[in-house]
This record gives structure tokens, C-alpha cells and sequence, in this order.
């Protein structure tokens, strides 16, 4: 089953391309609910409970089937600020960019997103979410 979505995806959409047009500086709220809204894209794409994505303090989604992780902490996590984020999702910069210059932290044998970043919409033809 997947998850609920709680951000509807045309507000989701609209705040991942103000802050795509803001160079990812947008307000809090707008970053929240792009992130938010992005996490929620991720999850739908690679549904799954291997890895935790935290993209704090907006949010976080466990994402990738494998072995499911019930309590304490995951051993596959990957922690990131909503502006690399929202760079990663959008492919305005690559996973590989991302980890070699730390600014994603990624542990855990799985914990990587190569190969789903950036992301693709569910519900579109589109090549990456706009």
C-alpha cells in the first residue's frame, strides 16, 4: 500500500518550483513543503522500509524494498539540509556531488539513492518533476 500523501501534489508542485527558481532559498514554509512533497514522490517511486531519507527538521521517508526496519535506529540512513535536497531531487546536483562534498550523510551498507535521483513523478511523462 502506499503511503498517504498529505501535501497535495499541485501545492507540492508549485513549492518545488519556487524554490527551484529561488536557487533553493526559498522560506521555510515553501522549502517545507517542497521537501515534504518531495520525500513523499521518493516514497511512491521506491516504496519500502530499508532506507530512512531525513531531511530535517522538514521531514523524512523510508523508501527502497529490502529487509524491513522496525525499531530503533535504521541501519541505512540518509541525512541531508532541504536545499541539497530539493538540488538532489531536482538533478541540479548529482548523488555522487552530494556525498564526495558532505553534504549528504549517508550510512549503512544500502544507503544510497543512485540510480533514483533525480526524481521521476508517478503520475507524468515528464522526465523529472517540474
Amino acid at each position: 500500500m502506499p503511503p498517504r500523501r498529505r501535501v497535495p501534489v499541485a501545492a507540492g508542485r508549485e513549492a518545488l518550483a519556487v524554490c527551484r527558481s529561488a536557487g533553493f532559498s526559498a522560506d521555510r514554509d515553501v522549502t517545507a513543503t517542497a521537501v515534504r512533497y518531495t520525500l513523499e514522490e521518493l516514497a511512491a517511486v521506491a516504496p519500502g522500509r530499508t532506507v530512512e531519507v531525513r531531511v530535517p527538521p522538514h521531514g523524512a521517508a523510508q523508501c527502497v524494498e529490502g529487509p524491513v526496519h522496525r525499531r530503533g535506529t535504521p541501519p541505512n540512513v540518509i541525512e541531508t539540509d532541504g536545499a541539497t535536497w530539493l538540488a538532489l531531487v531536482t538533478g541540479e546536483l548529482s548523488w555522487q556531488e552530494a556525498v564526495d562534498s558532505g553534504r549528504v550523510r549517508a550510512s549503512g551498507q544500502r544507503a544510497h539513492l543512485q540510480g533514483l535521483l533525480p526524481l521521476v513523478p508517478l503520475d507524468s511523462g515528464v522526465a523529472q518533476i517540474d
